[in-house]
C-alpha cells in the first residue's frame, strides 16, 4: 500500500490538470482497502482509475484511492462462453489485447479505450457498436457505507448509455473486480460504418481495424493531454431532430435512430456545424480533428480553461439548435 499527503495528482489525469489532493492511497487486495482507517482520512473519499475520465476542476481536498488489484483469471469450462474475473487495477486496453489474443469475442470493439477495468464498469465504456454492459456479467464492490464486500448482477447494474447504477450512488461503491462473458464464437459487431468493410476473420484484425480508426481520430494521451470525448452525444424526440435539420439548413444531419423512436445525433457534427472546431480558449482547444474532444493543447492549460471552452460550446450550439450538450467527463 502507498499512502502519501498533499499527492500531485499530474500524472493521475489524462487532462494533465497540475491539481493536488490532501491524501492519496494506493492498495493491492480487497484485505488492504477494508482495513483503511475511514473515520480518519480527509474527506471527501474519491475513487479513480487512470483518470481518463476525468477533470479535476481545482484541488481536491479530500482522499483520492487508486486500485493496484491486477489479478485476471479464466474460468474456462470448455462452453462456447468463457467467464473471465478482472481485478478494478487491470488497464483495460491491456485486458482487450489479451483476450483478443486469445481468441475471444466481445471485447474487440472497445480496444484503446484508456483507463482501468472498474472505470470501465462505472462508466459503461463504449464504442463503435458496443458497450461494456454487453460483456459484463457481474460485478464485485466494497460498500464504503455499510463497509462490506458485495456482488451485483448486470442487471442490477442500471446500465445505460455512459450511465450505471455506480455513478448514481456518488461513491458508495467501489469496484473491486467485474465477471466478463466471452465468446469462442465469432460474433463480430460491425454496425458502425468504418468497420463495414474490415478484416472480420478474428478478434484481432477487428481490434486492429478499431485501433486504426480511433488513431486517426483521437489524440494520443501520452503526446496531448485530454479525457477522450468530452461531450455525450444527445439523444432526442423526432420532433427535436426536425427543428436541428430546420437550423441546420440540410437534410443529411446524420442521426441513429433508437428503440423508442429516439434520435441520437452525434456531438461532434453539432460542435463542427457551429464552426468550433479549433476553437481555442487559454490553453484549451477544440481538437482540430475531433470536435468531441477538448484537449490540453499548450500542456498547460488550467481548469478553468477548460471549463470556460465548455461552457462556450454548449452556448453555441444551444443557440444555434436549441440542444443542451451534457459532458460525458466527470468534473471534480
Amino acid at each position: 500500500m502507498i499512502k502519501e499527503y498533499d499527492y500531485d495528482l499530474s500524472a493521475h489525469n489524462t487532462f494533465r490538470m497540475k491539481v493536488k489532493c490532501a491524501c492519496y492511497i494506493k492498495y493491492d487486495s480487497i484485505e488492504e482497502l477494508e482495513s483503511l482507517p475511514w473515520d480518519e482520512l480527509p474527506k471527501p473519499i474519491k475513487h479513480i482509475g487512470e483518470g481518463s475520465n476525468l477533470l479535476f476542476t481545482k484541488d481536491f481536498p479530500g482522499t483520492v484511492l487508486h486500485s493496484a488489484i491486477r489479478h485476471v483469471k479464466y474460468v474456462d469450462l470448455g462452453l462456447d462462453e468463457v467467464p473471465v474475473i478482472a481485478g478494478a487495477g487491470v488497464k483495460w486496453d491491456a485486458l482487450a489485447a489479451e483476450l483478443c489474443g486469445h481468441g475471444l469475442w466481445g471485447a474487440e470493439n472497445l480496444s484503446l479505450i484508456p483507463g482501468e477495468v472498474g472505470a470501465a464498469a462505472v462508466q459503461n465504456i463504449g464504442a463503435y457498436g458496443v458497450e461494456f454492459k454487453d460483456i459484463v456479467k457481474g460485478v464485485t464492490c466494497y460498500d464504503l457505507l455499510e463497509r462490506r464486500r458485495c456482488k451485483f448482477t448486470v442487471e442490477q447494474c442500471g446500465y445505460g448509455y455512459r450511465e450505471s447504477m455506480f455513478k448514481e450512488a456518488d461513491g458508495r461503491y467501489i469496484v473491486t473486480s467485474v465477471l466478463l462473458r466471452l465468446s469462442r464464437v465469432p460474433r463480430p459487431r460491425l454496425e458502425y460504418k468504418g468497420l463495414a468493410d474490415i478484416d472480420a476473420s478474428s478478434p484481432m484484425a477487428v481490434r486492429q481495424a478499431v485501433i486504426d480508426i480511433r488513431r486517426s481520430k483521437l489524440p494520443d494521451p501520452e503526446d496531448i493531454g485530454s479525457a477522450g470525448s468530452f461531450f455525450k452525444n444527445p439523444v432526442i424526440s423526432a420532433v427535436d431532430f426536425l427543428r436541428v435539420v430546420e437550423a441546420a439548413g440540410t437534410d443529411k444531419v446524420p442521426h441513429y435512430v433508437l428503440d423508442g423512436g429516439m434520435i441520437k445525433v452525434p456531438a461532434a457534427w453539432l460542435i463542427d456545424s457551429c464552426g468550433l472546431k479549433g476553437e481555442t480558449e487559454g490553453g484549451a482547444a477544440v481538437y482540430d480533428k475531433q470536435p468531441l474532444v477538448i484537449i490540453n493543447a499548450s500542456g498547460s492549460a488550467t481548469p478553468s480553461d477548460i471549463l470556460e471552452l465548455e461552457r462556450r460550446v454548449v452556448a453555441t450550439v444551444h443557440a444555434r439548435y436549441g440542444i443542451t450538450l451534457h459532458p460525458e467527463v466527470e468534473h471534480i
